[in-house]
């Protein structure tokens, strides 16, 4: 099976959520979260960098119940027009 490329809102939207899971982590270490989680920390690590841009939802959903953060607020959050979060950022 080949794997079309990603497109650049698919990337930037995978970049969004490396952001969000990232921040949600706070001090809490990528070990600790991975683990609990049940990925590895390379899984995680990818995925907050922004290169691992399509995570499966189970994967998703698991760091999200580990950093306390609802699947509504990650949709909320990843599906936003780049240039709407970055207005409201700044506004």
């Amino acid at each position: 099976m080949v794997r079309l490329p990603l497109s650049p809102d698919e990337l930037a939207r995978g970049r969004r959520l490396g952001t969000l899971l990232r921040r949600a982590r706070g001090t809490r270490s990528i070990l600790d979260t991975a683990l609990a989680a049940g990925i590895s920390p390379e899984t995680l690590r990818k995925i907050e960098t922004g290169r691992i841009a399509t995570p499966a939802f189970a994967t998703i959903a698991s760091v999200a119940g580990v950093v306390g953060l609802s699947l509504d607020a990650v949709w909320a959050e990843v599906s936003t027009e780049p240039d709407l979060v970055a207005g409201a950022a700044t506004g």
